[in-house]
Formats: C-alpha cells, structure tokens, sequence
C-alpha cells in the first residue's frame, strides 16, 4: 500500500486522532468572556481531578486582571516520585506557532513582506513553480496552503504500527529546509487557498525560511530577540540542544497504545519541527506572552486585526484559525490562543478578547486514549477533567458547572499513526 492509500484509507482514524485533541464547545457568543474571579479552591480542586484522572502531572496557571492562582499536581517522574512544579519548563509544541506568526507581521508592518504576495516572491527554489505563485505568505499562516504535514514523512515508521522511528530519530538533526521538504515533496491536500484548510507544520517551518530570507537572521534568533524578550518572558527559550532548558518534568508518550509502559520523550532534538513548535515556555510566561499579543504591545493594530481574521481549519475537527491563532468559544465568550503537543507533553493556552481573563496548562503525558474497534478514538477520564479545568479557569465555576462537557483540550497536533 502506499503512503497516498494508506492517508486515504486511514483518513477517519487520523481524524479521530486529531478530535481527540481537539476544542468542541459549543459557547454563547453574546456572554463576555470575563469571568467570576479566581474561586481558588476549585482550581486547585479540579486541577488534582485530572492528576487522579490518570494525568501523570500537570501545571497551569489562571489569571483575572491584577489576579493570579497557579498550581500543580503529580509527579514529574513516575519512577522517583519527583514532584511537578507550577513553574517548571515545557515543550509547548504548537504555541511556536503563534510567536513566528508575530515575527511575520511585524515584517509585514515594516514592509519586508506582503501577506498576499506569493510565497515564490521570496523562496523560489524552495517553493519554485506555479505552486510558489498560487500560494502566499497569509495561506502559510492559516494553513490553507495545502502543503502536506511533515510529521509522518519524518516518522515514516508511523504508517507501519510502529513508533520505531520516534526512538531512532531522537538526535537527530535536520536543517529547516530539509523539514521543510518532508511536506513539500508529499501530495498536497488540495488547492491552495481551498478551505477547509488543513493543519501543517510544514507551513510554520517555511515561515522561518521566509524569516530568514527578509530579515538576513536565522530565524530562532529573531524571534528571541523581538518576540520572546519584546514581551518579557524569561523561561521562553528555542532549545539549542535536545534537553529542555531549567527545572522540568519527563514527557512521556503512549501513542494510544502502542508504547506500554509510556515511554520518556523529554530528551529529543526538536529541528524536526523548529519554528513550527520547538519552543519551551512555562505556563507564566505563556500568560504573559498572550497578554502582550492581545493588548497591541508585540503588533500594530491592523496586524492584530489580520491575525484574527480566520478560516476552517481541519485539525480532527474544525478550527475557526487565523494567522498563528485561533479562536476558542467557550461558555463565556471568545477567547484566543493556542495549543500544542510534542511527544510526550501537551499544552493549552487561551486568553480572553480585552487579555484580562487567562488559563494555561501543561501536561506530561500524551495520547494515553485508546482506539476502538471502528478506529475511533475514546475519550478517557483525564480528558473531561481536562475539560473541567479549563473552562473554570477561564469562565468560573457557574459556568463550568453548567457547561456541555463535550470538549477535550489540545487541538492541534493530532498525530496520525495506523492501529
């Protein structure tokens, strides 16, 4: 079979991969997003339901205004019994995304870049031809380019039931064009600008090239300079080494069965994925980050504006995406952010409209569902807890408690594997 037949016969699997991931609320748009203030006690009780939910250990951190409550429950290591900390390092896979986007349109403000030009304007023998022309810089960020996601050319392994390739890959180092070219040489998943679109590393990989190419740095340390240290954070780092920088907890990854016990990813060189998702955070500074963004401190009005403006996106289910962010309709309004999952840890960022109402959260241990025997994915207990946690930190207990638990965290990144 090959990879073309098996994405096709295997569609509705990696589908239900991805929704398992994915943000399903169904919200009141008229309510405004602002909370019932910071009721601590069930924070820090719904936080320890995900933990005895099966969640090896967890972080978050919610704020309203002025305010903040930040927590943690489990353990770091499953073997020592190490306890997690609120302020401990994360991957936060997809959240890089956001970040690039900025860096794009702060390009864009100084006239280095045009959303709507081709992206062949600027990488003409990265994305050469008719295809450089049709798709431009803004269908790179809204993923409706339709460059094939690089995750399973990279873990080729993945198309035969087997993570066999995860463990050999693990030092691994790629250069952005050789990531890039994982998706680039695979069958696209349509016409560029056709929506749906569908979600793509590959998009945010070459958004680093075009970095690159118009600001004559390499594009980690662009981003370190007028994204990370412009919005202040301390512990938000692009790893120059596989190991996560700081005091940080183990990843550890099922792959919805097919590793048991689940195995420690902590240690990995992520140039796989580079400006797609290779960033460490904590849950602090990620509230601070989104703060920034949100309240025009990191972007001119009119980026922000285009940043908002969004399309379906196919992520499992479907996102309402912008450029490097998308937008959650929670039971108490509209939020914006994002999610992220690498192996082994996973992470959801969400920040009401005026910034003032926060909720970011990690986790250490990843695709712990199983699959049926239709190849659905089945929500596990750790998911509605998840859920639990998330809404009450940014709507409040009324509305948590009154909300439709059909959401599980963690859209993004769904990651296609054959079981």
């Amino acid at each position: 079979m090959t990879k073309r037949q098996f994405a096709k016969k295997t569609g509705r699997r990696a589908a239900a991969v991805a929704a398992t991931l994915g943000v399903l609320f169904a919200a009141s748009p008229a309510q405004a997003a602002t909370g019932e203030g910071l009721d601590r006690r069930a924070l820090r009780e719904a936080l320890d339901a995900v933990h005895e939910a099966g969640m090896y250990g967890l972080y978050g951190e919610v704020r309203d205004g002025a305010k903040s409550w930040r927590g943690a429950s489990g353990v770091a290591d499953v073997r020592t019994n190490r306890p997690v900390k609120p302020d401990m390092v994360h991957r936060v896979g997809s959240i890089t995304k956001t970040f690039t986007a900025v860096a794009v349109l702060q390009q864009v403000a100084r006239g280095t870049i045009e959303l709507d030009a081709p992206i062949g304007r600027y990488l003409p023998d990265v994305v050469p031809g008719e295809r450089g022309q049709k798709i431009t810089v803004r269908m790179l960020l809204n993923h409706t380019s339709h460059i094939a996601d690089l995750v399973g050319p990279a873990f080729p392994s993945l198309y035969e039931n087997s993570t066999q390739s995860l463990d050999d890959h693990r030092f691994r180092k790629l250069t952005r064009l050789q990531t890039a070219k994982f998706g680039l040489d695979a069958p696209p998943t349509g016409e560029p600008g056709a929506t749906p679109g569908v979600y793509s590393n590959t998009n945010y990989v070459l958004a680093g090239l075009l970095l690159e190419k118009v600001t004559g740095t390499k594009a980690e340390d662009y981003i370190t300079r007028h994204v990370i240290r412009e919005a202040g954070l301390r512990h938000t780092a692009f790893p120059r080494t596989p190991h996560i920088p700081g005091p940080h907890s183990k990843a550890y990854e099922s792959m919805l069965g097919l590793i048991d016990p689940p195995r420690d990813y902590s240690v990995y060189d992520m140039s796989w994925v580079t400006t797609a998702g290779a960033l460490t955070s904590t849950m602090d500074d990620l509230n601070r980050f989104y703060r920034a963004l949100l309240r025009g401190e990191l972007i001119g009005p009119a980026e922000l504006a285009e940043m908002k403006k969004t399309v379906p996106v196919v992520a499992g289910g479907l996102l309402d995406y912008g450029l490097g962010i998308y937008a959650y309709d929670l039971p108490c309004g509209r939020f914006w952010g994002h999610s992220g999952s690498v192996f082994g840890m996973a992470t959801e960022s969400a920040t009401s409209e005026d910034g003032e109402r926060q909720i970011s959260m990690g986790v250490n241990r990843t695709k712990y569902q199983t699959i049926d025997e239709n190849g659905q994915v089945v929500p596990h207990d750790i998911d509605y807890a998840s859920a639990r946690f998330v809404v009450l930190g940014a709507c409040g207990d009324v509305q948590a408690r009154t909300a439709k638990q059909g959401y599980v965290p963690f859209a993004a990144d769904g990651v296609r594997v054959k079981r």
